[in-house]
């Protein structure tokens, strides 16, 4: 028993070398990529660090300075809160592209496995380590976990990790079985520690298992587990065979009380002798599918058993996919119009960049054309890509696999009179962009108006326009929308010749218009935000029934926290004309009191202030 139990871990042996003779030479490339990659994520790591520590200075600086406004700097807060927003948003996407840029080093960079006895896959090892390529990594520790298993006095106990100068080492005695990096660590996404306390006890349970494996008394057992597993593959094929048997005679029993012909009106579509015989196919074709089941069940359990066959439970695996080779043999058939798709791919990309470049040019002010303005360089760099690409798609066509046939052309027709029904509006609202960014009606930032939304551009796309009012609330306006209607900018004029704010104002026509005049000007210079040059300036608008109308106007740099200055200027106009004994009648003062009782609140007046008495006259006759 023990001889052929060599036998046939011999045989496992020497097919698990030949495995490794052939792939040898596609590891070697693979471990060479695997360096190229790794420099290129050690570089990028370190980046988004340096940009990560840099937000956290500048948010905690923020948030100190938040923490020391008070209740009236509403403008301060806002604009901090705007800019902690800012750094919170550049977090999450330096967040993201480190995750995605991880994830696609992976994809690209191969782990070479470190097998252990049973020929089983313990982990990988993706980086090198000193002179070492992951590959020769992995080759060493497998051999040396081979060689602590063939030590006889071996204590699995003692397989330990200890801290050395850069590095965590897992030893045994005086032999270091492996050494472990930060770089290690940081492709399994763990800590160091985790990492080499994990790889301990993978390592020691590696090696129990496999004294487990390889015991005589195992040995036995495994082989009675291979006797049960065929004895229950005859005995449920037999079952399989017997209840198909047994389903047919019972069928054809009761096939005339359950079977009648299928027909309507005078047309019979199936008779009952025909559906008797399609049953029986169903059952047939059931009986050598659950058959073919219970193989392809079997034979893994049987080679599973024994830990040097259970790669063989692969290779009959494959050997169900075989049919897929011709699909390969197409690809490989396939790849010169392949690489003529590449080089078309290719040549149109590096023209786009440099068509590209010289937009950019445009854009930054260093290549001007007369007419042209820098703004709308990169909107016509979009049009021209586009164009460009569709021209490389003309030229890709005639390369693409079964782009001659009928069906290809007949589903290509199709498409398009999908999306050309389908995307009326889409267009409608890519035209009506392409002109707005040709118009120059507003850029990203400017305060602008539409019909009744009022808000900051928050983003200018092909398709819409969005705003964020002072609200927070994100407004999405169809750019056919916007063509069709007014846009009013205030920020257009802002920064250079300011923008006017005005409010109006109603006062009695006992107060001199030259008093009021000043005191709506000192109100406004009163106001924060407001310029005093250019002054600020008062119109008579109207002369009403009971009131003048005034209108204040004012310049104002800020176009975009026009409600807060609004606001302001409100409060301030209040506490001028209190001051200053000036009733405001806007637009009708109504109040159940006597004619001499002014409006003006208690607070604003003098403490010996009294209400003059109400005056009535009364003429009496005999003094006509």
């Amino acid at each position: 028993m023990r001889t052929i139990t060599m036998l046939l871990v011999f045989l496992g042996m020497i097919m698990f070398l030949q495995g490794i003779a052939q792939v040898d030479s596609l590891v070697r490339e693979q471990d060479s990529i695997n360096q190229v990659v790794m420099l290129d994520f050690q570089k990028k790591l370190l980046e988004f660090e340096q940009r990560r520590k840099t937000d956290s200075l500048k948010r905690i600086e923020l948030e100190n300075k938040l923490s020391s406004l008070t209740a009236a700097d509403q403008i301060k807060e806002v604009e901090l809160q705007r800019q902690l927003q800012e750094i919170a948003d550049r977090e999450a996407r330096q967040n993201t592209q480190k995750r995605a840029r991880i994830d696609s080093l992976r994809k690209q960079a191969s782990g070479f496995p470190v097998f252990g006895m049973l020929k089983d896959t313990l982990f990988l090892i993706y980086a090198k380590s000193g002179a070492l390529t992951p590959y020769e990594r992995a080759q060493n520790i497998s051999r040396k976990i081979h060689a602590l298993y063939r030590n006889d006095f071996l204590e699995v106990d003692s397989i330990v990790f200890v801290k050395s100068e850069n590095s965590l080492d897992i030893v045994y005695d005086q032999t270091i079985v492996m050494s472990l990096t930060e770089t290690d660590a940081m492709w399994e996404n763990r800590s160091l520690v985790e990492l080499a306390d994990e790889y301990s006890v993978i390592i020691r349970n590696a090696i129990l298992l496999a004294k487990k494996e390889f015991s005589l008394s195992n040995l036995l057992i495994r082989i009675g587990l291979v006797a049960l597993i065929l004895l229950s593959l005859w005995f449920l094929i037999w079952a399989i065979g017997k209840l198909y048997h047994r389903l047919i005679l019972f069928t054809d029993a009761r096939k005339d009380k359950w079977l009648k012909n299928l027909s309507y009106k005078d047309y019979t579509f199936l008779s009952a002798d025909q559906e008797i015989k399609i049953i029986f196919f169903i059952f047939k074709v059931a009986r050598w599918l659950f058959i073919a089941v219970v193989f392809y069940i079997a034979f893994p359990l049987i080679f599973s058993v024994f830990a040097f066959t259970r790669g063989w439970a692969d290779d009959l695996v494959n050997l169900v996919w075989s049919p897929f080779k011709s699909i390969f043999i197409a690809i490989w058939e396939y790849l010169p119009n392949l690489f003529s798709i590449l080089a078309i791919y290719f040549v149109m990309k590096y023209f786009i960049r440099l068509v590209k470049y010289f937009f950019a040019e445009i854009e930054s002010e260093k290549l001007k054309i007369n007419g042209f303005h820098a703004d709308w360089s990169m909107p016509t760099f979009s049009i021209v890509k586009f164009l460009l690409y569709a021209f490389m798609f003309i030229l890709i066509f005639p390369y693409l696999p079964g782009s001659d046939s009928n069906i290809f052309k007949g589903v290509s027709v199709f498409l398009g009179v999908l999306f050309s029904l389908g995307s009326s509006s889409a267009i409608a609202n890519m035209v009506a962009g392409l002109v707005i960014t040709y118009m120059r009606p507003f850029k990203i930032g400017d305060r602008i108006k539409i019909g009744d939304i009022t808000g900051d551009v928050v983003e200018k796309t092909l398709l819409v326009t969005r705003l964020r009012t002072i609200k927070n609330e994100e407004i999405t306006i169809p750019n056919s929308s916007v063509l069709s209607g007014n846009t009013t900018n205030y920020s257009a004029f802002s920064k250079t010749d300011g923008l006017i704010i005005h409010s109006k104002v109603t006062i009695g026509y006992d107060v001199p218009w030259k008093e009021m005049h000043q005191a709506l000007i000192d109100a406004a210079l009163l106001t924060d935000k407001i310029l005093s040059d250019p002054k600020p300036f008062v119109l008579q608008i109207s002369l009403d029934d009971f009131y003048i109308t005034y209108q204040l106007n004012a310049y104002i740099r800020e176009a975009n926290i026009q409600a807060a200055i609004y606001s302001m200027l409100h409060q301030n106009i209040q506490d001028v004309c209190n001051q200053r004994g000036i009733e405001i009648m806007s637009p009708h003062y109504r109040s159940q009191r006597d004619g001499n009782k002014t409006s003006i609140p208690a607070n604003y007046l003098a403490d010996d202030y009294l209400t003059p008495d109400f005056n009535i006259r009364i003429k009496k006759d005999d003094e006509v």
